[in-house]
């Protein structure tokens, strides 16, 4: 009787554990991200700040909906002219997407939202005018580098 009971506790842990990496997905190094913003920087934002956004659209690999549109996304600046020595454009970048109220890592593409205005001038000498201000709601498309196992 004890032997049954022993034998039946293992077979349910490994029928879990069998369920489980089932349901495990992976999304293929390529798949297009396109995010919201929820929070609003700029092109004079410190690089390594983090902002928030949301998916825009469900993310579905052969037909099966992975991640719905909505879900948190965390980004993070990559570079910026936070520095008034330096002239880098700003481009930021995906470091994870909320499921099930645990934040994957993912490795994206660099994204370089819209461009400042430029004098004539400005343009000759590769220097840029203004502030290029991000705000909520503004759409950023990324690629996955590497795959991401959900």
């Amino acid at each position: 009787m004890k032997q049954t009971k022993i034998i039946s506790v293992i077979a349910v842990i490994c029928g879990c554990i069998a369920g489980s990496s089932t349901n495990a997905a992976t999304l293929p190094a390529g798949t297009t991200i396109t995010v919201s913003t929820v929070s609003a920087f700029s092109s004079k934002t410190v690089v390594g700040r983090t902002f928030e956004a949301k998916l825009a659209q469900d993310i579905a690999v052969k037909g099966h909906v992975l991640l719905k549109a909505g879900s948190k996304v965390f980004g993070k600046i990559a570079s910026s002219r936070y520095n008034p020595r330096k002239n880098d454009p700003l481009t930021v970048e995906l470091i994870s997407v909320s499921v099930n109220g645990r934040n994957v890592a993912v490795k994206t593409n660099a994204f370089q939202p819209g461009s400042p205005p430029m004098t004539g001038r400005q343009a000759q000498y590769g220097h840029t005018a203004g502030t290029l201000m991000i705000t909520p709601g503004t759409l950023m498309q990324f690629q996955l580098l590497q795959p991401v196992t959900l």
